[in-house]
């Protein structure tokens, strides 16, 4: 009984002990589960934060690229405009060196055109019909035991009547379909053959029209002149914002033609000097450019413009129509003190083919090539500070220039060249007179003409004008002007005036260059009269007149 309450407590012993162990390996192992869910928590949160450490980290970098990039492209903007700055500076600077290389002629043939003639394509019918052959509606002839057959014959004979029945119904179907059509082609050839004559009577007209351009270019005729140097002055490329207008006359007597050239604004030099971009503003900036920098590039401007018009002209005259030109650059602008718009003279010149083309454009000082063509530069262009017209454009009177038998016959204006010579006398004393000049005349002289002392009574600029008018027909030669010069000397006049009603040639105005000597031709005198006397005249020399002898004695008082 012992023994066996023994071996239960040994048992009981032994089981307490197994689960004691049992228990003691489930803690090791919840124990180990445990730390392993610990580590694993660990590993987890370490790898969180290392791949939220490189997602900052590339931020970052992508942030640093971006900016960079930005910067860059900012850098790149700036040049560009800088880039483009300077081009428009060099595109200023090179205004006259730029049409040097290129023929200003312009060959009127080549305006000719010839007729494009477009390609014939002949009607086409979707439904073009097809004549009927006989032999298709013709039945079979019966043969062997069918044409031993009673009455085949007879009925053979009306299948072929029916036949041809049918075969004429469509063939009349036929000739008409293709009739029509055939009328409908011939119309579409003759709308064709008539777009074509049209074609050829345009061209034909037009090429017509430049022949008679030509062969009136080459007589001289005024009109005609103008038009020619107007497409030349057309045809030349400026910058854009170059206004590039021109009014242009043309005296045949003297050759000389007169142009009144719009000139661009002193807007037209950039006040931008150069573009920056500062990276710790975020922005791009701009620095002003020199004040001096802009008003001598604008100066330079006026004068290149001058020149390469000239330069442009006498280029494209290859038949000799110009001896003199005259060029007035105008820039119309606004007045600051009235906010009214004034057009401002800034630059004026008159030259003569010899002496200008004695030039090498290529190596020239614009400003300095004017001051050599004894050409008036306004002091400051950009200030606009006004230079007088060597020669007024509206002095330059269509009148003269453009006469019409129509027009002579119904004209009531006194003719300067039939007037008797004390009454030209008059006409030109009262001119003066009307002008503010106190007038005496001498006596006169055996060339016709009239003279006269004048006195300016302006103080500083005012003094001795010697006066001689000269009613000519042909143009007025460098002697007449050597004269008046001499004349001038002896009298101790400050100025002498030449009035003439036909013009001058070149040495004319190349002897009165850079001396007190005024050259005024037929058409300024008519405009004078006009605008200061209140006459209205015109010059019509007379087939029969004959112009004077010069007066080889000078004038006395």
């Amino acid at each position: 009984m012992a023994r066996s309450r023994k071996s239960t407590l040994n048992l009981l012993v032994k089981t307490a002990r197994v689960l004691e162990r049992q228990r003691a390996a489930q803690m090791r192992k919840e124990t180990l589960a445990a730390r392993a869910a610990e580590r694993a928590q660990k590993e987890y949160l370490r790898v969180q934060v290392q791949e939220l450490k490189q997602a900052e980290k590339d931020r970052a970098a992508q942030e640093k690229l971006r900016a960079r990039l930005y910067a860059e492209a900012q850098i790149a903007q700036v040049e560009l405009q800088n880039e483009l700055l300077q081009g428009q500076i060099k595109q200023l600077e090179m205004l006259l060196k730029q049409t040097l290389s290129i023929d200003d002629f312009l060959d009127l043939d080549k305006l000719k055109q010839t007729p494009t003639i477009p390609i014939f394509v002949p009607l086409k019918f979707d439904d073009t019909p097809t004549k009927p052959s006989i032999e298709k509606y013709l039945p079979p002839e019966p043969t062997g035991i069918k044409g031993l057959i009673p009455g085949s014959k007879q009925k053979f004979k009306q299948q072929v009547e029916t036949a041809i029945e049918h075969y004429q119904k469509d063939l009349e179907a036929y000739n008409r379909k293709a009739k029509a059509q055939e009328q409908l082609a011939t119309e579409h050839k003759a709308k064709y053959d008539d777009r074509v004559a049209e074609l050829r009577q345009q061209t034909e007209s037009q090429n017509a029209e430049i022949e008679d351009f030509k062969r009136e270019f080459a007589a001289g005729m005024p009109e005609a002149i103008v038009k020619y140097f107007t497409l030349v002055l057309e045809a030349s490329s400026y910058p854009e914002d170059f206004p590039q207008e021109a009014k242009i006359a043309y005296v045949p007597e003297s050759k000389q033609l007169v142009i009144e050239y719009d000139l661009p604004p002193f807007e037209i030099v950039p006040e931008i000097g150069i573009y920056k971009y500062v990276k710790t503003k975020d922005e791009i900036t701009t620095s002003s450019r020199p004040a001096a920098q802009r008003k001598n590039l604008y100066s330079s401007v006026v004068a290149q413009v001058t020149i390469r018009t000239l330069h442009e002209l006498f280029e494209a005259d290859r038949t000799g129509q110009l001896e003199t030109i005259v060029f007035n650059g105008y820039v119309d602008s606004i007045d600051r003190g009235t906010g009214r718009p004034v057009r401002t003279c800034l630059v004026t010149v008159r030259t003569t083919r010899e002496t200008f083309l004695e030039l090498d454009l290529s190596k020239v000082d614009p400003i300095a090539c004017l001051k050599v063509l004894s050409a008036s530069l306004s002091k400051s262009p950009a200030e606009l500070a006004p230079v007088r017209p060597v020669l007024e454009f509206n002095m330059v009177d269509p009148r003269f220039i453009e006469e019409t038998d129509v027009l002579s016959s119904l004209d009531q204006r006194p003719n300067l060249m039939e007037l008797t010579p004390s009454e030209f006398e008059s006409l030109i004393t009262n001119l003066f007179e009307k002008m503010g000049l106190e007038t005496r005349l001498t006596q006169a002289s055996r060339d016709g003409g009239v003279d006269c002392v004048a006195y300016d009574p302006r103080p500083i600029f005012g003094g001795k004008v010697i006066i001689q008018a000269k009613r000519y027909k042909h143009t007025v030669g460098v002697s007449a002007v050597r004269d008046l010069f001499g004349t001038l000397q002896n009298e101790g006049a400050s100025k002498g005036i030449l009035v003439t009603t036909s013009g001058y040639g070149k040495a004319a105005f190349e002897f009165a260059n850079n001396k007190p000597i005024e050259l005024l031709d037929g058409s300024n005198l008519l405009y004078l009269l006009s605008e200061h006397a209140g006459i209205e005249a015109k010059i019509e020399p007379p087939e029969s007149w004959k112009d004077p002898e010069p007066d080889s004695n000078p004038i006395s008082e």
